[in-house]
């Protein structure tokens, strides 16, 4: 959970269900056309249509599906989406960041705040959170691609910001401005990466109670089952025991 990997986008998943599945299919495709409707249909020379293939591949999502997301960009029927930030406090105090895709803004402003209310949260206003929060640019590999030193040198050489390697894998931190070459860098050294993308990082976390942590973390699965929401971020830390309790 977020405590252990704090510039993770918060990822709660208990298996890959063809439901789940399904679910982030939909929502990776959206990210796509969206993409590929900003800039050119070409992920050569439209870095957000790059990155947003390259969390598609990550996540298995077939080569038939990305292409139909990139045609529907131009289709006939196309879908105006907007991007929208909610910001707002779980229980505990904890902060939360809600990225959304959207075509109806009623729609998902009225969700987005009725997920909260019932979790015994409640939704700020933009910037009441997000000071907290480092927008960065984050490269993931497994940790059999490189030891932690080439890792390192090659991630400064790259113009990486730092760099965490662990057991888990090695995680390189970068401006916005400079995702992409630092991605493509990384990428002709190490192969494709597992992940690449935009993160809103946590400065500090908070330590919260077991019982205010079951609660974030519906909140968190709440907030993810939207078909709207494409990312969701908090600063909190769970207990190890609660941590293994929800992993079994």
């Amino acid at each position: 959970m977020a405590g252990h990997s704090q510039f993770k986008n918060i990822m709660h998943r208990k298996g890959k269900q063809d439901k789940v599945r399904s679910k982030v299919f939909g929502k990776l495709a959206r990210e796509i056309t969206v993409a590929a409707k900003l800039g050119l249909p070409d992920p050569a020379f439209n870095p957000r249509l790059r990155l947003a293939i390259l969390a598609a591949r990550a996540e298995n999502m077939p080569k038939d599906n990305i292409e139909r997301a990139i045609k529907k960009a131009s289709g006939s029927e196309q879908e105006n989406y907007e991007e929208i930030r909610y910001e707002g406090y779980a229980p505990g105090g904890v902060a939360v960041i809600v990225e959304t895709l959207t075509d109806n803004t009623n729609r998902t402003a009225g969700d987005v705040r009725s997920i909260f209310t019932k979790a015994g949260g409640n939704l700020a206003t933009t910037g009441a959170v997000s000071f907290m929060f480092d927008h960065v640019g984050v490269v993931e590999y497994d940790a059999d691609k490189a030891s932690a030193d080439a890792m390192l040198e090659a991630a400064i050489e790259a113009g990486a910001e730092d760099v965490i390697s662990d057991e888990s894998g090695h995680q390189i931190v970068t401006q916005l401005e400079t995702l992409n070459e630092v991605t493509k860098a990384l990428e002709a050294k190490f192969g494709e990466p597992r992940k690449s993308g935009m993160v809103w990082k946590p400065q500090n976390t908070v330590s919260v109670d077991d019982e205010a942590g079951e609660k974030i973390v519906k909140l968190v699965e709440a907030l993810e089952e939207s078909d709207d929401v494409q990312n969701v971020y908090a600063n909190f830390e769970l207990s190890d025991a609660l941590m293994q309790k929800m992993s079994a």
